[in-house]
């Protein structure tokens, strides 16, 4: 078990399509947060951005371009990009930083102004690039493979279309209660059964938009908290960065093939059950002393995957556990209590960070109408392209 680290602040921008500049929306998330902290921008020792890939060169340099926004101060300075996980990573390097000594306090930001339309890799040629090839080689967009992993379910453990719009029906209700959610509208199944086909047997509302938006963390040593008369801080216990374990026999995006298992035995779980079960090792926590949870919702199917690859339920018992409204709020493990992409779509710098600040405020009995109750430790899972690993597990 590591050493923990203090969340003195949670800050938002709202998630939309808002036609301005990810810089922006970062830094009224970073103000947020600091505020929320009680501190002045002058009092963070080290800032870590996560990168905005697809908004031009600053993206690049993700944390001096944060410095610069909120004024050039001096402070250390680190920037890094894990597709979807790039949140987590950067909340990895702030608490690293933190353990190090090498900072009391780290500002940690991402933000993203998504172009319309699905996530596509930019124009030349990269046939070493996996995103590159199944684009090019295959036309597997995103909500393709989103389709193909619905069918599977579908196929292996006998989920139907109605399980996944009850995943729509769920985090839409919780949505509508987030200030911050971009669709703050309840939808019934009827609704998602009318929408449009995107990807057989997902339709436009299995599938999470790509919005604006912003996200950022005030991080500090227990030490820092402690001085600044923060006694019982809520607290992250883990991050779980992993790679892939070979052979990985699962067909998981972007990769377009699976090692072969012919000569070695496949590992024990696959690679998203061991980025979840990496954080409860690190934590000393187990699924059964959770609260709560935010999983990375691209769509509807891959929700209930989840379920499983966090240990909350069996293999192929996902949609069981959500229709015993186990995965609801007064559930036993309610799960993306924010309404999760479904309502918010994907701002990717700042999602992973957006998962922890949904954490921090429940954790502290400030989540509003959509509170659970007596909420102690949760976690957050997601996934980055190329096999980045991604959970936080923070407890109070």
């Amino acid at each position: 078990m590591t050493g923990e680290v203090a969340v003195l602040g949670a800050g938002m921008h709202p998630w939309g399509k808002w036609g301005r500049g990810f810089v922006e929306y970062g830094v009224a998330a970073a103000r947020a947060a600091l505020a929320d902290a009680g501190l002045e921008w002058r009092d963070v020792g080290s800032i870590v951005g996560a990168d905005t890939v697809r908004g031009g060169y600053p993206g690049y340099v993700a944390g001096a371009t944060f410095a610069k926004a909120l004024g050039w101060q001096g402070a250390r300075v680190a920037s890094v990009y894990a597709a979807c996980a790039s949140g987590a990573q950067a909340v990895a390097a702030a608490r690293a930083q933190i353990l190090a000594g090498l900072a009391d306090v780290v500002l940690v930001v991402g933000a993203d102004a998504a172009p319309k339309g699905f996530f596509r890799p930019a124009g030349g040629d990269r046939p070493d690039d996996p995103d590159w090839l199944r684009f090019r080689v295959l036309g597997a967009t995103n909500p393709t493979y989103f389709g193909l992993y619905a069918r599977r379910r579908m196929a292996v453990h006998g989920d139907t279309v109605e399980d996944f719009a009850q995943v729509k029906v769920k985090n839409a209700a919780l949505g509508a209660l987030n200030p911050y959610a971009r669709y703050r509208k309840r939808v019934s199944a009827e609704e998602v059964a009318a929408s449009a086909v995107v990807a057989d047997p997902l339709r436009l509302l299995d599938i999470c938009a790509t919005s604006d938006g912003g996200a950022a963390l005030v991080l500090s040593s227990m030490e820092f908290a402690r001085r600044r008369g923060v006694a019982e801080p809520v607290r992250i216990r883990a991050v779980s960065t992993v790679t892939p374990t070979y052979p990985n026999t699962v067909l998981d995006l972007p990769d377009i093939a699976t090692d072969s298992a012919a000569a070695v035995e496949p590992a024990a779980g696959t690679f998203r059950s061991s980025i979840a079960r990496a954080a409860y090792e690190e934590a000393g926590v187990g699924p059964e002393d959770l609260s709560l949870a935010e999983v990375y919702d691209l769509s509807t199917a891959l929700e209930l995957q989840w379920y499983e690859d966090l240990g909350l339920c069996g293999e192929g018992e996902g949609a069981k556990l959500l229709r015993e409204g186990a995965t609801a709020p007064g559930g036993r493990i309610p799960v993306n209590t924010s309404g999760g992409l479904a309502s918010f779509g994907e701002a990717v710098p700042a999602q992973a960070i957006a998962q922890v600040c949904e954490l921090t405020w429940q954790l502290r009995g400030e989540a509003g109408a959509r509170q659970i109750e007596q909420a102690r430790v949760g976690i957050t899972a997601n996934q980055g392209l190329f096999g980045h690993g991604s959970a936080v597990i923070a407890m109070r």
